[in-house]
């Protein structure tokens, strides 16, 4: 680079952290060649990001304004969620901004613009395209890239603190304004700006603003990563003053301890070469480094959580006598009804993380021996002292060894099951992240007991818990979907809202005619997040993180 860029302005810190269970894409842009629509200065560019969601553009986000240059780099990180599955059109429109970062309407204004899928760019990880004007005319020589970086688990995001001393004075009449720029150096050789902070005043001795950025970015997490530092005196005129630079690394910067600071002299190599006592043109002092981890399902997994498998069947009398074939209970010797179906699917892929593969297995809405009185919850192989079975294949004969013994009854009352498995989670929560619980509840009808649901529920979602409710056969289970938090926040008659959405409700109708594997991915699709958003909540880490650097903060997502 020379001593004086063409163009940069500060930019407002990077958003931090990506979500834990969710695929994260970060989006960086640069341009070159843009128009120039100014008459006496250069465009001030900024590019808008639209995405298309039911046939409509809207804004997604923007970028800095950066002033007067036509080959821009900006700081800006776009962080967007990722779907194999999805085509996610996107919208990368340039314009050049007057006043305060306001569009204008006119046509001179519009710099250009490309539409791409973001598996496009993911696919390529680096994606160049002409920018288009209106009626896709050529913006002259204009081009954007995209560089995309996917944000895999267990990277985290660190939070730094820069200040400098002694800067050089650049400015004639008043003292430097400086502000700061790092850069990572890719394996081809390139530079990719990670972050810029903002512009101190008048100041040879600034203290800038902390700011996150994820390891990903900083250094592709590998700590040895070449990183280069400038430091630059802000012009109004985009004309900035070069000052000085150094190379560092992540792992250099993690030599930070209690009461330490990590130095570097701040270089300019044409002074170095030309002044024979030159020292430095002022020192660059890191004062403070937080690493905060960001931890995945897999982690928890990884490090050694097991998770409790526990099936509670609904036997109560609307699903038909078991001797019929038409009831829901009915055992066919060539092929397992609903309810066995679905314990199956669900459970064998449950039974994989759970090292002594036994599991509880409970029943509701039935005469019990040996004085057959309606239970809500009992151990459907009629063992109070030890409800659990050997493997998912015990639970299955569990349950039809338990259908002649028992009479169907009612009503559909959950909340005694959901408020056991809770007191369960609740005496075996500890500190370190060891134990967490699935409750699969298969009913073939709304629940009698709603309101005590629903406080059963609103308590559970505080204890290391994910609730499953499987609907089997032909009912209306519309109700039912009160208790599933995706369509709001579930609350308590009390109006107390769940400290996290713990359940997932499914129609098993939904899912005849499709493989087993499908009824168990979409049951479980939200169990990995509800994981995670317990120990986040908790502030607890895997029981085998992975390892920490000096004052690492061994938290989760905020």
């Amino acid at each position: 680079m020379s001593d004086s860029q063409d163009a940069i302005s500060p930019a407002a810190p990077l958003s931090s952290v990506p979500s834990a269970c969710v695929s994260k894409v970060e989006l960086r842009v640069s341009c070159k060649a843009l128009l120039d629509r100014d008459t006496l200065n250069k465009s001030d560019p900024c590019v808008i990001l639209m995405v298309q969601n039911m046939g409509q553009w809207t804004e997604f986000d923007r970028t800095e304004v950066i002033k007067s240059n036509l080959h821009p780099v900006f700081a800006k990180v776009f962080s967007v969620d990722y779907y194999f599955e999805e085509v996610q059109k996107l919208r990368f429109e340039v314009f050049d901004i007057h006043g305060t970062h306001s569009i204008g309407a006119r046509d001179d204004d519009f710099l250009g613009g490309v539409e791409c899928t973001l598996g496009q760019i993911v696919a390529q990880k680096k994606m160049t395209k002409p920018l288009l004007l209106k009626y896709g005319k050529y913006a002259g020589k204009s081009t954007i890239t995209v560089h995309a970086e996917e944000i895999s688990g267990n990277n985290g995001y660190v939070e730094l603190s820069f200040c400098a001393k002694k800067l050089d004075d650049k400015d004639l009449f008043s003292k430097s304004d400086p502000f700061l720029e790092i850069y990572r150096m890719n394996d081809d050789g390139t530079e990719q700006l990670v972050h810029r902070t903002e512009v101190i005043k008048n100041n040879l001795n600034p203290v800038w603003e902390p700011f996150k950025v994820s390891l990903i970015s900083l250094c592709s997490c590998d700590e040895d990563r070449k990183l280069k530092c400038l430091v630059w005196d802000y012009d109004s005129r985009a004309k900035h003053d070069f000052i000085g630079e150094f190379y560092t690394s992540f792992k250099e910067m993690q030599k930070i301890g209690e009461g330490n600071e990590v130095t570097w002299d701040c270089i300019n190599p044409k002074y170095k070469l030309k002044k024979k006592n030159y020292k430095n043109s002022g020192v660059v002092i890191l004062t403070d480094l937080k690493l905060h981890r960001v931890y995945t399902f897999l982690d928890y997994i990884m490090g050694g959580c097991q998770i409790h498998f526990t099936v509670a069947v609904d036997f109560t009398a609307s699903n038909g006598d078991p001797h019929n074939s038409c009831s829901l209970h009915y055992i066919n010797p060539y092929q397992p009804n609903e309810y066995l179906k679905a314990l199956i699917a669900v459970g064998e892929i449950c039974q994989d993380y759970d090292s002594d593969k036994r599991f509880s297995a409970l029943g509701f809405g039935a005469r019990i021996p040996p004085n057959y009185e309606v239970s809500h919850d009992f151990a459907i192989n009629f063992n109070p002292e030890d409800d659990e079975c050997e493997e998912i294949q015990g639970v299955v004969e569990a349950y039809q060894n338990c259908l002649p013994k028992i009479q169907l009854y009612g009503p559909t009352n959950v909340a005694p099951i959901i408020n056991r498995i809770a007191k369960l989670a609740a005496r075996g929560q500890t500190k370190d992240a060891s134990r967490y619980h699935i409750l699969l509840i298969l009913t073939d009808g709304v629940v009698t007991d709603m309101a005590d649901t629903r406080e059963a529920i609103v308590r559970a979602s505080y204890q290391p818990l994910s609730i499953i409710i499987v609907g089997v056969g032909n009912a209306d289970f519309t109700d039912m979907q009160i208790l599933d938090g995706d369509d709001g926040v579930l609350r308590s008659p009390k109006g107390v809202p769940v400290l996290r959405d713990i359940v997932q409700f499914v129609p098993f109708r939904d899912f005849k005619t499709a493989s087993p594997a499908a009824l168990a991915k979409c049951v479980l699709a939200e169990v990995p997040k509800q994981v995670v958003e317990y120990y986040s909540h908790k502030a607890i880490a895997p029981l085998c993180p992975a390892q920490s650097a000096p004052n690492s903060v061994a938290t989760t997502p905020e």
